[in-house]
């Protein structure tokens, strides 16, 4: 007799079939179309509010993180000492002379040449340590912004200077306005030929040749032609009507003021266009670069800087190189009128070179360490600064001092400086540079050095002008 086939062998009912499968069916599509937010291929992410994009940009980055807070006084100043680089560290023996130029001018106030001497080695410490703390002070933000606060922090014993020289007394036998003319200039090419051919030098130590982005030198170039172009024109149309139209120097000083201000809209629309719409650009390059430091092994963690360390360290700097300049351009009077020193020469090349100091220190250890790109920026935005934006400034706060300070140069300069930018800019063409390349970027500078040295004073020319009329 045959058992009843069991529960578990006996096959569903139809109707049970087709219900079972139409039940996993709707399991199976059900599953194929799950609900956004059950699924792992949409992100789960939120864009962040303004507040957040802010607080991300304020973040300290690992490179500048320093595992401190607050000031360890001991550790700040052996920081401080060791600096950024064996330039910085040579630069930082210097530091003595910055109490000993402080005293000297109040106890010896009749030794003109001391207190000079003194004055202008003690600026070079000061304005290191202004370098030095905006570089901290850079590593803490992204890229693309800590450039432009080196450069801008940089800039500052410039801007010192120039107010301090557009706010002194008019004085017989000085002309402070045509010290600050020529300062304008000689900042940059010291900046674009002494610094870059040092740069290019450094760099061709170690290596045959150095390459850099096209984007950096690109925009770098077309600037400075625009920076020369603009600074030339109230130069050309001061010489170029000569005495034929009255008022001649009021128009000329419109003029600068009206370029003064389009020079300082270009700068501001560069910053923008560097720090917001094309920084994701300038902050791929910095980061290849950054790979590329040779000896980045070197900087650990406690020879940084906190944030407040770096606040002291600018304040202080910046409160001593206010009170050295200030000694310093006193003494310009003497050196022009006893030493029979060339205004041209204090101007173009005396000042510069101290005003300077912080960022070529700063640019040659970068090219030196294959950071090209970091050193290019370095130059080329401490160039375009004073042309861009302390020269107009200076030029404004002229204005709101009723002083006659222009961009009417002379014609020496304006060529000198419009021949610089024009080889500069073949140099930086090709991406390459090389040691040959630096060295005869020094060599043109020390000419224009030789020829400003024997350049005459503005008030020679015009005397010697009447000389010659009155013997006809």
């Amino acid at each position: 007799m045959s058992q009843p086939p069991t529960s578990s062998s006996s096959p569903l009912p139809e109707k049970s079939q087709a219900t079972a499968t139409s039940t996993r069916n709707n399991t199976a599509h059900s599953n194929d179309t799950q609900l956004p937010l059950h699924t792992t291929d949409l992100p789960l992410e939120r864009t962040p509010t303004q507040a957040e994009k802010f607080a991300g940009v304020l973040a300290v980055r690992p490179e500048g993180e320093s595992g401190r807070s607050g000031i360890h006084p001991l550790l700040f100043l052996r920081n401080v000492f060791r600096s950024a680089s064996w330039a910085s560290r040579a630069v930082n023996v210097l530091w003595p002379v910055v109490p000993a130029a402080i005293a000297v001018r109040y106890a010896l106030p009749d030794n003109h040449l001391v207190i000079f001497i003194l004055s202008y080695l003690a600026m070079v410490p000061c304005a290191n340590l202004i370098g030095f703390a905006g570089q901290e002070l850079g590593r803490k933000v992204p890229h693309v912004m800590g450039v432009i606060i080196e450069t801008t922090l940089g800039g500052l014993v410039e801007i010192i200077m120039f107010i301090v020289l557009i706010t002194r007394p008019d004085v017989p036998g000085i002309n402070y306005i045509q010290v600050i003319k020529a300062a304008i200039l000689g900042s940059v090419l010291a900046t674009m030929l002494l610094c870059l051919g040092l740069c290019f030098v450094a760099g061709g130590l170690k290596r045959e040749e150095s390459s850099f982005s096209e984007t950096v030198s690109e925009a770098g170039n077309g600037l400075l032609l625009t920076a020369g172009f603009g600074l030339a024109i109230p130069t050309v149309f001061e010489h170029s009507l000569g005495s034929n139209i009255a008022d001649l120097e009021a128009k000329t000083i419109h003029i600068s003021r009206s370029t003064a201000v389009l020079l300082m809209i270009a700068y501001f629309i560069y910053l923008f266009f560097q720090a917001r719409t094309h920084h994701g650009i300038y902050d791929a390059i910095f980061v290849a670069d950054e790979e590329r430091d040779t000896d980045r092994h070197e900087s650990r963690m406690h020879h940084r800087l906190t944030f407040t360390e770096c606040v002291l360290a600018l304040a202080v700097a910046i409160a001593l190189v206010t009170i050295i300049a200030i000694a310093l351009v006193d003494q310009i009077h003497f050196i022009v009128e006893e030493r029979h020193v060339s205004d041209a020469f204090v101007g173009l090349i005396l000042v510069p070179l101290v005003e300077k100091a912080a960022e070529h220190l700063t640019a040659v250890d970068e090219a030196y360490d294959d950071q090209m790109n970091f050193a290019l920026s370095h130059v080329l935005g401490a160039t375009l600064q004073t042309a861009l934006f302390n020269a107009p400034l200076v030029v404004i706060v002229g204005w709101g001092l009723d002083k006659d300070m222009g961009l009417n140069f002379e014609t020496f300069d304006i060529v000198v400086l419009l021949l610089a930018i024009i080889t500069v800019g073949n140099f930086l063409r090709d991406q390459k540079t090389n040691y040959l390349e630096g060295a005869l970027c020094v060599i043109v500078y020390i000419a224009i050095a030789v020829a400003a040295l024997y350049y005459p004073n503005p008030e020679e020319l015009v005397t010697a002008a009447a000389g010659g009329v009155s013997e006809r």
